[in-house]
């Protein structure tokens, strides 16, 4: 990505997590990319697809981290220890994507549809993790996407925590935890 359309990406995020989808404009975005607006619009046509280019370029850099990360490892259990803390560090560095994508994931315009189709190629990430996972005997043998979105889900609430809490939390700490509670549940 170009020295333009990366201040582009960034402006976009942030104005998108400070005023919503709805408030943001093409003249916030230019102005806080430091950039003129024809500038913007030579890159984008549309507010609409600034948020595409972000949501799109944003979980890619996500899925491409946690691929590099998970590749050389062989125990399953490990793999998605590894998926846990890429998520949930991009999630600390980057709390305005992550804000953008929470906003906007509800809903039925064209943006809201994009946002899960770029959801589903994560949770298929997760699905073939845990697929490994139980074809090596380490997880239960279950319906296999509605554990994917469960997993997702509670990463998701981790994730929340982590922006949430006023604390300086130890993120390896929440993925003990997480992992634990995935893996063994809360009961007693």
């Amino acid at each position: 990505m170009n020295k333009t359309k990366q201040a582009i990406f960034n402006s976009a995020i942030k104005v998108f997590s400070g005023c919503g989808y709805d408030g943001a404009t093409m003249d916030d975005i230019a102005v806080n990319a430091g950039v003129a607006k024809g500038t913007l619009y030579y890159h984008f046509k549309s507010k609409e697809d600034i948020f595409k280019f972000i949501i799109t370029d944003g979980m890619n850099v996500i899925i491409k981290q946690i691929e590099e990360a998970t590749e050389a490892e062989e125990d399953s259990l490990i793999k998605l220890k590894i998926l846990c803390r890429v998520q949930l560090s991009l999630v600390y560095e980057n709390r305005d994507f992550f804000k953008v994508i929470m906003s906007q994931l509800w809903g039925r315009e064209i943006r809201h549809l994009q946002i899960r189709e770029v959801i589903q190629v994560y949770i298929n990430i997760i699905e073939n993790h845990l697929k490994e996972a139980m074809e090596q005997g380490v997880v239960k043998k279950s319906n296999i996407s509605f554990m994917s979105y469960t997993f997702l889900g509670t990463l998701c609430s981790a994730a929340v925590y982590e922006l949430i809490s006023k604390d300086d939390t130890d993120v390896e700490n929440v993925i003990d935890n997480l992992m634990q509670y995935i893996l063994t549940g809360i009961q007693v």
